[in-house]
């Protein structure tokens, strides 16, 4: 199924945005604690003191809001790269973002922690520095899939076991940061929201901006260069922003890794190539997709909670050999 005209798209991209808000108000409502929805909206709305009102809105509505924000970030991010990699497997967790990032933000929140509103330009300089690895080892005359993979595979390993390392001098932290590095959303709070919307709006405006620059790009080199496009250029650019969306998801929410990988592709079925629309579409699907995921993790086990990476690791991992095995190599 793939829609051609714009008016059925830009009403699909509406029906979306309404069944996050659906989902939204579902998942905050979610648990051991449940209301009415005209009771939860009226406590939300006037501002109650009730216990359960202040759980919802003080634990909840946070997680409900990162999920969807990181969603869209590391969606939009798997976009971007594999528009300028020109590489379905092309993913943040995949070319070592989501390592990198992770990494420089344990640093951060261990022994700087003064520094925690600014952790998601830290975490975009380890992600761009993971990142890099990964390109300059896999490069040889061109990037194919599956030097990707491997260099993927050994960077990750590497900056993973650092991360281990790193973690160990957190006393009593460990715990919790070894939680988070698993993905988990549980620790949210309505500062770690702010971080995430003033730096993810930066990462969308950028997105947006070089929509046309993706379009051309997947043309390939010599077809964007014969359009006008200053190809290495627009790609260094592309990858930022790529490198700065899944870094600052990373470094609020851990390490979630597959969102970037299948997003992408159920959006271009679904709304075409065009990245006109797709990276609008996929940070609605990508929000929608990770909230889904974590409200499974937190509910269908209770009294357990799985992390949301987990869950994504069980729904991704199946994903990635299928587009693995469907590449031929």
């Amino acid at each position: 199924m793939n829609i051609d005209s714009k008016r059925k798209k830009h009403l699909l991209m509406l029906l979306s945005i309404v069944v996050v808000l659906i989902l939204f108000l579902l998942s905050i409502n979610l648990g051991s604690i449940k209301l009415e929805i005209s009771e939860l909206l009226k406590g939300l709305l006037f501002n109650s003191n009730d216990p359960k009102i202040n759980i919802i809105r003080d634990i909840r509505i946070p997680r409900v809001l990162a999920a969807i924000i990181i969603g869209g970030n590391l969606a939009v991010s798997g976009v971007l790269l594999q528009a300028i990699i020109r590489n379905p497997l092309a993913e943040p967790s995949i070319v070592g973002i989501s390592s990198g990032a992770s990494l420089v933000s344990v640093i951060i929140l261990l022994f700087l922690p003064k520094l925690n509103y600014i952790r998601p330009l830290f975490g975009f300089i380890g992600g761009l520095i993971g990142c890099m690895m990964v390109f300059l080892l896999a490069y040889k005359k061109n990037l194919s899939p599956i030097r990707i993979v491997l260099a993927g595979v050994a960077v990750n390993a590497m900056l993973t076991a650092l991360t281990n390392i790193t973690t160990q001098f957190g006393a009593g932290a460990v715990s919790s940061i070894q939680s988070w590095l698993t993905g988990s959303l549980a620790n949210i709070t309505w500062m770690d929201i702010k971080l995430l919307l003033v730096y993810s709006i930066f990462g969308y405006i950028g997105a947006f901006l070089l929509y046309k620059s993706c379009d051309l790009i997947s043309l390939g080199e010599k077809n964007a260069k014969s359009l006008g496009l200053n190809y290495d250029l627009h790609t260094i650019l592309i990858c930022i922003v790529a490198v700065f969306l899944s870094s600052t998801a990373t470094s609020i929410g851990g390490i979630i890794a597959f969102v970037g990988l299948i997003v992408p592709h159920i959006c271009r079925i679904i709304i075409g190539s065009s990245h006109k629309y797709l990276i609008p579409f996929s940070t609605i699907i990508g929000g929608m997709l990770l909230l889904i995921a974590d409200t499974i993790g937190r509910i269908c086990f209770n009294p357990l909670e799985i992390p949301v990476g987990v869950v994504m690791a069980v729904i991704g991992g199946p994903v990635f050999l299928y587009l693995l095995r469907r590449s031929g190599i």
